[in-house]
């Protein structure tokens, strides 16, 4: 596999999506399970770069998936790159801003003022165990608040060392253009699997400005990484249409064939939908 280049972070092409590490996303999940995933994902980018983990302050009760990625990273800062984000939980009080994600279903409240930025980041270093957050994101652009005003503040942070690159995720082409203008973005995470494609307009912003893509959702939440069955109760995923339901069994038939392909080439469908990406 060969390295790839999120601004001046070199990582291996593949990285860990760290969401799933914490119960009640895709259902139970022991510590030891979740440390053993991480590990093997560790062992996988042996010699293609330092292994990308991404988390966030939201994932899990209590940030609970900040606080696990810190006590696993601890033994390996060396090789793992931490990428975090924030503003999905605001603050108690705060949560004023709330708007629809097309992925997710409902209300989701977003604050990205930047007066909180600050806050979220000595969290973040806090559970992270870390003197330096690699790389800090706001999770979604705040619908009241420019991305400049948010991505402004985490600039600020990386003057005092405190951050050592700042990245976006979940942003239009003109946001991303917006706050590559007010600062150095070194990453824009962006939902990309096959059956989700990335809007070329942002991808080609990106390539203007030296800015690496990170794909979140590179099986589908699962879907693409073999036969999928109704998601169980407590799985999140039973709230996403296009994973349960008549929606699911439809969806199915519609990408038999990259299974079937998979099997032609002796490959599971997550080693093709990967290899696609």
């Amino acid at each position: 596999m060969t390295a790839r280049c999120l601004g001046p972070l070199v990582v291996a092409p593949v990285g860990f999506g760290s969401m799933v590490l914490s119960p009640g996303i895709y259902g139970p999940v022991t510590g030891r399970q979740a440390h053993a995933a991480l590990d093997a994902a560790l062992a996988a980018s042996a010699g293609a770069g330092r292994l990308l983990v991404d988390t966030a302050d939201s994932y899990g009760t209590e940030s609970h998936g900040e606080w696990l990625v810190g006590r696993w990273s601890a033994g390996h800062r060396d090789q793992v790159v931490v990428s975090t984000k924030f503003g999905f939980r605001p603050p108690a009080g705060t949560g004023r801003h709330a708007f629809a994600v097309g992925y997710a279903v409902g209300e989701l409240a977003v604050n990205g003022a930047p007066e909180l930025v600050r806050g979220y980041a000595q969290g973040s270093l806090r559970r992270l165990g870390a003197e330096h957050l690699d790389l800090l994101s706001p999770h979604f652009p705040d619908p009241v608040v420019p991305i400049g005003e948010t991505v402004g503040a985490i600039a600020e942070l990386v003057q005092e060392g405190l951050v050592a690159n700042v990245g976006v995720a979940n942003v239009s082409a003109a946001q991303l253009a917006e706050a590559a203008a007010v600062c150095k973005i070194a990453a824009v995470q962006v939902e990309w699997s096959m059956w989700h494609r990335a809007d070329p307009g942002l991808l080609a912003v990106a390539g203007q400005h030296g800015i690496g893509v990170v794909a979140w959702g590179p099986l589908g939440s699962g879907f693409l990484a073999g036969e999928m069955r109704e998601p169980p109760p407590g799985d999140y995923r039973r709230n996403v249409p296009r994973l349960s339901g008549p929606n699911l069994a439809v969806n199915a038939a519609g990408y038999a064939h990259v299974r079937t392909l998979a099997r032609q080439w002796r490959l599971t469908p997550a080693q093709l939908a990967l290899a696609w990406l």
